[in-house]
């Protein structure tokens, strides 16, 4: 919990937490602050565990709702995703016709039951496998290496098991160095394709061909606060400087292969689009600033008068 506080920077509208131990899987989620997901877990502690994965969500495929929050779960699976799956709808398919009922609108929750299925058939082949959490973590493993194969976009993927609740007390996984900085101060990357396996007390990395490889360590020189704000000396030299991926991640899985925008999240009638006579942006800071660069390309493109508006004043 201390790890996904320290990413509340990014923003988010949900949390939730998975959480695997002797007692089997927990799944803990809430629509909202993190503040709210705290509470519940303190007034109703699940069981206790030996490994977890967390995620704080921005809503992109289906709205900020506890249903279509991370992390979801299918079968002995739970799984977090942070990015977007751009081929979730043939998936949610193929998912759909193998009788799996899915509860949210997400890609996430396609790619888990899309994961758990492969899955489930390795450990179909080889019974005795679910007794031993060693094997079972190898056929995850395998499971992931060929899933992953099949999905279009940018994602990263975790995933745990009740079958294997391997203990994961000394090493960490974040999308933040921030995340975990308090804990160690020592680092790996992981480059794209790459499936991990964690536990206890090794990390062990293969690239999308199945073949191990060895990553590339450093150690962390930023105390936690820097950490936050990774390594630039402000916010703000940080904002400015993530900027294109920002605009990238936004775009993506947003544009289908014929370049057409797909903003399933919207839900908007096309009449209602067309009747829209006048817009008005409100914002603070930089959102106000990129209200304006907003303005310029809606009026240019869509010729629709826009008002740019402070949300303090408005």
């Amino acid at each position: 919990m201390d790890g996904l506080g320290r990413l509340e920077y990014r923003g988010y509208d949900s949390a939730g937490v998975a959480l695997v131990g002797p007692s089997g899987l927990d799944v803990v989620k809430e629509a909202g602050k993190l503040s709210g997901l705290r509470a519940i877990l303190e007034a109703t502690p699940p069981a206790p565990a030996t490994a977890g994965i967390g995620h704080t969500r921005w809503a992109t495929h289906g709205g900020p709702t506890t249903a279509n929050a991370h992390p979801h779960r299918a079968g002995h699976l739970a799984v977090v995703h942070n990015g977007i799956i751009e081929n979730f709808r043939p998936l949610r398919e193929e998912v759909e016709a193998a009788g799996r009922e899915l509860v949210s609108d997400t890609d996430t929750e396609v790619v888990a039951h899309v994961l758990d299925i492969d899955f489930t058939s390795r450990l179909r082949q080889d019974p005795s496998a679910a007794s031993d959490p060693t094997r079972v973590a190898d056929l995850l493993v395998a499971s992931m290496q060929a899933v992953t194969a099949r999905l279009e976009g940018a994602f990263a993927l975790l995933a745990v098991t009740d079958l294997a609740p391997a203990a994961i007390v000394e090493n960490f996984l974040g999308s933040d160095v921030a995340a975990f900085v308090a804990f160690t101060k020592k680092a790996a990357e992981v480059d794209d394709d790459q499936v991990l396996l964690l536990t206890a007390d090794a990390v062990h990395v293969w690239d999308k061909d199945g073949n191990a490889v060895e990553p590339k360590t450093w150690e962390v020189s930023w105390d936690a606060s820097a950490a936050v704000k990774g390594g630039y000396d402000t916010f703000m030299d940080k904002e400015i400087h993530e900027q294109p991926t920002a605009v990238a991640d936004t775009l993506r899985g947003r544009v289908d292969e014929r370049g057409e925008l797909q903003l399933d999240e919207m839900r908007i009638d096309p009449a209602v689009l067309r009747s829209v006579d006048k817009i008005i942006v409100i914002a603070c800071g930089t959102a106000a600033y990129a209200g304006h660069v907003a303005k310029y390309a809606i009026e240019h493109w869509c010729r629709i008068p826009v008002e740019v508006e402070l949300a303090h004043e408005f």
